[in-house]
């Protein structure tokens, strides 16, 4: 079995006596007994741990969906102040940072460009960096590899779900991405981070022997992250991307969808190590709610070998030619942005979305994107910890 950052912190040869210390979680970041790294923490450093934080979903991951704030708590168990990065404010403040001197990261990520810890963690860094403060990351498994996929964000498509020039799966963990960032986009925080044990970089979840606690509400299961750097998209369209079922994003489909003829549409482009499984589901909330939808359970097959956004836009774009009158996007807002397309925030390049309303060849569309892609991946080999 690994051990993660905040199990090999005692060892790491930080000077933190005396500090005061912050500590950005949720209630997945725990160590292997399940013990949420809060008490960790204070069983470690007592009173010197003086408040939390927490992202996006509360500190409990108790809020289901998008644009759903969090208030600032006291946390029952410690009885220390939590601030919440996803309410009136994403980027804490100077006044949140006068409490602290080291802030700590214990954060499970899934992989993939669009989930907003990375983000909560980039602002961290800035303030820090503005404040004189250090940040410590605490390393955890990328839970879909090291694998790379996807287009580079553009700049007019840089939002909460995207602010810096990255693939939609990144293949980093929050510590290489932590390094990544300081440093590529200058950020200039004091940095510092305490790397896993045993963990290496062909791992998927599962290869770790590692508990998974789910970090978000919609993210139950190490499955549902490995399809989600594609299955996300479909939050920017009318389409169910499972939520309100017992399996969010390894559903996807529509009242309007027909299983055979989406499937001929979908022969042209090889979609390795997957299968879409055609069923019908009922979401109890969210999209399409108490009303049947006709579509596909995705199971990965090889890990190794699928390629989750490749998957995912096929599928789009064979719905959008096959139902060009049922099919529409969804309309803003969507993550605090309320003039552009959600589509186009989540894709991160508008002449993405274009490219597959005109039917272009899918593999054609990720040839073009494959020298930014190598110049990504090569930059992204400095900061890598792990074999």
């Amino acid at each position: 079995m690994i051990s993660i950052g905040l199990e090999n912190l005692e060892g790491a040869g930080l000077n933190l006596v005396g500090k005061r210390l912050g500590l950005l979680c949720n209630q997945a970041s725990t160590d292997r007994s399940l013990q949420h790294s809060r008490d960790v923490l204070l069983q470690m450093f007592g009173k010197q741990l003086t408040c939390l934080f927490s992202p996006q979903h509360g500190f409990f991951s108790e809020k289901q969906d998008n644009m759903i704030e969090s208030d600032h708590q006291i946390d029952p168990v410690s009885g220390l102040p939590v601030f919440s990065l996803y309410g009136d404010m994403r980027k804490p403040d100077g006044a949140m940072f006068e409490h602290l001197d080291v802030l700590l990261i214990d954060i499970v990520d899934v992989g993939t460009r669009v989930y907003t810890f990375l983000y909560t963690m980039a602002y961290c860094l800035q303030t820090a960096a503005e404040e004189g403060k250090q940040v410590v990351v605490l390393d955890r498994p990328n839970p879909i590899g090291c694998a790379v996929e996807g287009n580079i964000l553009r700049d007019d498509c840089r939002s909460f779900v995207g602010l810096y020039p990255i693939p939609m799966r990144h293949g980093m963990t929050f510590a290489e991405l932590a390094l990544f960032l300081n440093e590529e986009f200058a950020i200039g925080a004091d940095l510092h981070v305490v790397p896993m044990k045993g963990w290496q970089h062909s791992m998927y979840f599962q290869d770790t022997g590692f508990p998974w606690v789910s970090p978000s509400p919609n993210m139950p299961t190490p499955a549902t992250a490995l399809v989600y750097p594609g299955q996300v998209i479909w939050e920017g369209t009318n389409c169910s991307e499972g939520r309100g079922t017992t399996l969010p994003f390894e559903f996807v489909g529509a009242p309007y969808w027909e299983h055979d003829e989406i499937v001929h549409s979908l022969q042209k482009t090889p979609l390795p190590g997957c299968y879409l499984r055609p069923l019908i589901f009922q979401p109890t909330s969210g999209k399409w709610a108490e009303q049947n939808c006709t579509g596909f359970q995705i199971h990965v097959t090889d890990p190794s070998l699928f390629l989750p956004y490749r998957t995912s836009i096929s599928l789009l774009q064979a719905v959008i030619r096959c139902y060009p009158d049922d099919f529409s996007y969804k309309q803003p807002p969507y993550e605090y942005e309320f003039e552009r397309l959600p589509m186009d925030l989540i894709l991160g390049d508008k002449e993405l979305r274009k490219g597959l309303e005109e039917g272009t060849d899918i593999l054609e569309l990720e040839s073009a994107w494959q020298p930014e892609l190598d110049i990504f991946c090569d930059v992204r080999k400095k900061y890598q910890l792990y074999s």
